[in-house]
């Protein structure tokens, strides 16, 4: 046997302790009684008094107390095989980690508020699966779908520019990756988060997004940055002493956030486009898009669990009570003749 709320059994200490306290009252009022009347008259008017049943109904009582402070730790043996069903959608998100995720026209930083981002929207998911794509000039997938959230954030926080040494920003080559990530024979509505500055050097997202239609996949973006060009820290410089990155001619190189482009991903891939830092925040409108979507079973497990049995105890509980109700508190006895009447008899 295991209890679910152990705890509660504790109180089953005070129960001798109430016995004895209540033994001591009973004992005490019985001598203070012998103090007002001679023992002869109290055992008269007490003649009637059902004392072994009071005795019984105090037992049970206490019976009682005791089998609902069990009843309360919630008593639990055997058990039985449930089958839970989750319902939602495969989400992959793709991460853009290249050099210019570092600039802080947004505070901290694009990638670090990117990041807070992804974090919200785990946390508001609620039975959908999520897995993550990295992409500056290559795209790779960091972990698969997955509903276990704890993991997938300590995955997320690791993502850094250096994870892949081809630096750009290859949205489509992301969007190729993140399909890959699908479990295909699974009918639940998937669907592309990507974020990312959207400055793309390479390929060309719009067609990707179409193609990711053409599976099936809905393609969301959110934009990191804002209108005004930004000059790109280089990795590793901080805390005052801050170096900006430069191009082959020394020029600072300086970064933008392109919503046209997003926008065009977003249609393409008939999702929407939201912009960080908005309100509601982009996490918040993605979660309550995804919440709208049509929902199948995308999970099914057997959970083992344990039976509860309090129910055994509370109706022990009640019929200890009853029981106790039902012993009378006083007993019939024999009148005693008076002297009167036995002088009247005959002889």
């Amino acid at each position: 046997m295991t209890f679910g709320q152990s705890d509660f059994l504790l109180f089953l200490l005070a129960l001798p302790v109430a016995a004895a306290v209540l033994y001591w009252s009973l004992k005490k009022r019985d001598t203070d009684i012998l103090r007002i009347g001679s023992p002869d008259l109290i055992a008269r008017l007490h003649a009637s008094v059902n004392r072994r049943g009071r005795t019984a109904k105090f037992g049970l009582w206490f019976i009682a107390f005791a089998l609902v402070i069990v009843a309360l730790s919630r008593p639990q043996w055997g058990s039985e095989v449930e089958i839970v069903e989750q319902e939602g959608s495969q989400v992959m998100i793709a991460l853009d980690i290249s050099n210019s995720m570092l600039a802080e026209d947004i505070k901290p930083d694009r990638l670090t508020r990117a990041k807070l981002e992804i974090s919200d929207l785990m946390s508001k998911l609620g039975g959908d699966e999520v897995g993550l794509v990295l992409f500056s000039g290559a795209a790779f997938i960091q972990f698969p779908l997955t509903f276990d959230y704890v993991t997938a954030k300590s995955f997320l926080e690791d993502a850094h520019p250096g994870m892949i040494s081809r630096q750009g920003t290859a949205i489509g080559d992301a969007i190729e990756t993140a399909i890959k990530g699908f479990d295909e024979t699974r009918a639940s509505q998937k669907v592309i988060v990507i974020l990312t500055d959207g400055e793309d050097h390479e390929g060309n997202p719009v067609n990707a997004a179409k193609a990711a239609v053409d599976e099936g996949v809905l393609v969301y973006t959110v934009g990191l940055g804002t209108g005004q060009d930004e000059p790109i820290p280089e990795p590793g410089t901080f805390n005052g002493n801050t170096r900006f990155m430069r191009d082959r001619q020394g020029q600072t190189v300086l970064s933008r956030l392109d919503e046209d482009t997003l926008k065009d991903i977003a249609n393409a891939g008939r999702g929407r486009y939201f912009r960080a830092g908005g309100s509601p925040t982009a996490a918040e409108s993605i979660a309550a898009e995804l919440s709208n979507l049509d929902k199948v079973s995308i999970h099914s497990e057997f959970e083992t669990q344990r039976v509860e049995r309090f129910q055994i105890f509370l109706a022990a509980a009640l019929v200890a009570l009853v029981a106790a109700e039902l012993i009378p508190d006083r007993v019939k006895t024999r009148s005693r003749p008076t002297n009167s009447s036995q002088e009247g008899e005959p002889a």
